[in-house]
């Protein structure tokens, strides 16, 4: 299935969650605000949001500082 991903179409396999590619991408499950179609989606329901094909996502990594 194929999603966009930060603005790039990025194929996955169909049932991916949320938590799933952000593995595939190397990146932590922590520190990072995830949504899909415009809508954030908590972290607490990353582990079970199934991606749809044709879904479009924005991935931010959270940093610190001041």
């Amino acid at each position: 299935m194929l999603l966009t991903v930060n603005g790039e179409p990025r194929e996955v396999p169909p049932g991916v969650t949320i938590t799933q590619l952000l593995a595939e991408l190397k990146l932590p499950s922590r520190g990072v605000a995830v949504e899909v179609n415009l809508q954030l989606v908590p972290r607490a329901r990353h582990a079970e949001f199934l991606l749809s094909d044709g879904d479009t996502l924005e991935v931010v990594s959270l940093v610190g500082g001041g």
